[in-house]
């Protein structure tokens, strides 16, 4: 929303007043003033172009590959594309993409799309414009990048190691097939909301999985939703460093400034009052498994859309806690991260300091 209304600023007026540049910055987590508007057009011509070409493909492996007529094929192309780049997650069909859990011309292109917006314009705005000119990446992109990698691949491992004897999942696949459809569960597991395998199917640890990784995320200013993996990630090095007894938050031999480590659990623990809470709310109002309704919970706050299927069985008022959840999770996050971004000052004195007793 951001983006669109800076692009029709542009458009009419063609430049950007500073309070603009300064609320965008925030919200697209541009790294300078500068970077703001090219960043804004990097979004119109990086959504553009991938959604199309993500929806030729499909729209060709639909045409081709299952006998639908170009119309058709055409319409579900471009309807997941757009979902996927989105991390919207729905699907035309009832069963999302369960039926092409074999096809690797169908999941293939989707992970794509998913990754891609996923990952957060400004990643993309380092790896595309400022590759051109040799600039060093930042740590956002780092953390961003191999974060990613980290838990995809770690998530399909886990994935392979607990549903390849459950039938109702991975069991029933050959090798190629498990891995493709691990991959794949491990990729929408972070916001995009596509299954390919029944999610009210797997075992207990694959829930417990799934509990991690929608939490996190994707990248910060993309389509995805949750803590983000910036945030989980900058915990973790405040952690490491604390452990080796670094007075600094150190990473590539940079330090990561006491601002940012503050937002980072602020977020952090405030997502997870807000999870606890629906939890303990929507707990009394039904006796379905905890596990199913914490794996509600927290799909709906990262606004991941997936389900094991109780959703309807939760009584009205369980609902609209749900909905509380979505619109929580998708814009107050977002919006108290880009108000500590806009609002910080600093004050002229500083209390004396003491050190309480922790752990």
């Amino acid at each position: 929303m951001m983006t669109s209304a800076t692009l029709l600023g542009l458009l009419v007026n063609r430049q950007l007043r500073l309070r603009s540049r300064l609320l965008l910055q925030a919200e697209t987590r541009s790294l300078g003033l500068g970077d703001v508007k090219s960043i804004a057009k990097l979004v119109l011509l990086v959504t553009v172009v991938v959604e199309l070409v993500i929806a030729l493909v499909l729209s060709a492996r639909f045409a081709v590959g299952y006998g639908m007529g170009w119309s058709e094929a055409l319409w579900h192309g471009m309807f997941h594309a757009v979902s996927a780049f989105n991390n919207a997650g729905f699907s035309t069909w009832s069963d999302s993409v369960v039926r092409f859990v074999q096809d690797v011309w169908v999941l293939g292109p989707l992970m794509f799309a998913i990754i891609v917006g996923g990952l957060g314009f400004p990643v993309l705005y380092e790896t595309i414009v400022r590759r051109e000119r040799r600039q060093a990446k930042s740590i956002h992109t780092i953390l961003t990048i191999w974060g990613t990698v980290f838990l995809v691949v770690g998530g399909a491992l886990l994935l392979l190691l607990a549903e390849s004897g459950n039938k109702a999942t991975l069991g029933s696949l050959d090798w190629p097939t498990r891995l493709l459809a691990a991959t794949f569960t491990s990729v929408s597991a972070r916001t995009a909301g596509f299954n390919a395998l029944d999610i009210g199917s797997l075992s207990v640890e694959s829930l417990n999985l799934h509990f991690l990784l929608m939490f996190i995320g994707g990248g910060s200013a993309g389509t995805a939703g949750g803590v983000k993996v910036t945030t989980f990630f900058v915990l973790l090095l405040v952690v490491w460093n604390e452990i080796r007894g670094h007075q600094d938050v150190e990473f590539q031999g940079r330090r990561i400034s006491t601002t940012v480590q503050r937002q980072a659990l602020t977020i952090l623990v405030l997502s997870a009052g807000a999870i606890v809470l629906a939890t303990l709310a929507l707990v009394p109002m039904t006796s379905l498994p905890y596990e199913k309704v914490l794996f509600e919970v927290i799909s709906a706050f990262a606004t991941v859309g997936l389900s094991t299927g109780i959703t309807a069985e939760l009584p009205p008022a369980g609902q609209f806690i749900l909905v509380v959840l979505m619109f929580t999770g998708r814009v107050g996050v977002v919006t108290l991260a880009a108000a500590m971004a806009v609002n910080y000052a600093r004050r002229a004195y500083r209390y004396p300091e003491e050190k309480p007793i922790v752990g």
